[in-house]
């Protein structure tokens, strides 16, 4: 199984972190290490003292494909689901000023909490799903994938042209605006 993200995804996420608005998905890769399931703590990380929440969308692929055409991308996943990617911003951000890969900042052990799938068909528009995500009971982050660059099957398409899709396989799709610090004993509610 392999997890793959998008980043970027948001105009106004890009901007607040200063960022160009990409032409094409940019996408990276989290090790299954990096999973939370079923209500998992997470721990934080010695390694950083500035770790960012990221509410996402994530699809869940139902069938084996490469190279696939947008056009029949709808066809290889039936779930959705939403999660967390945490980032070590701080880490992020060393590694990006030396031009190096930031993996380190984005796929460590617990840094993608997942939560529970939903058929696709229980939304009437899988172009326009609301979801959100509080901290402390406090709502921190508002999204809509009409709001999204790069819908689901762009980014289906464009990953496939890279890496087979197997079943199983998870497609994080990026995060809106409204990112910021968690800190030890903050309480996370991510909703669709």
């Amino acid at each position: 199984m392999k997890i793959l993200a998008i980043g970027r995804n948001y105009i106004d996420h890009a901007k607040e972190l200063n960022n160009p608005v990409p032409t094409e998905p940019v996408v990276f890769l989290m090790p299954e290490t990096s999973l939370l399931r079923k209500n998992q703590a997470f721990f934080y990380p010695d390694f950083s003292k500035d770790v960012h929440y990221e509410v996402e969308l994530v699809l869940k692929i139902n069938r084996l494909g490469k190279n696939i055409s947008e056009r029949f991308a709808h066809r290889y996943y039936e779930e959705i689901g939403i999660g967390i990617d945490f980032t070590a911003r701080d880490l992020q951000a060393e590694l990006k000023k030396k031009g190096l890969p930031w993996e380190k900042s984005k796929s460590f052990d617990g840094a993608t909490p997942l939560g529970d799938f939903v058929p696709k068909t229980a939304f009437q528009d899988v172009k326009n799903i609301n979801f959100s995500l509080d901290k402390n009971q406090e709502q921190v982050q508002v999204g809509n994938t009409k709001d999204m660059i790069f819908s689901f099957d762009t980014i289906i398409a464009h990953v496939s042209r890279y890496f087979t899709l197997k079943i199983g396989d998870l497609i994080y799709t990026g995060t809106p605006a409204g990112v910021g610090p968690v800190k030890i004993g903050d309480e996370l509610c991510a909703r669709i």
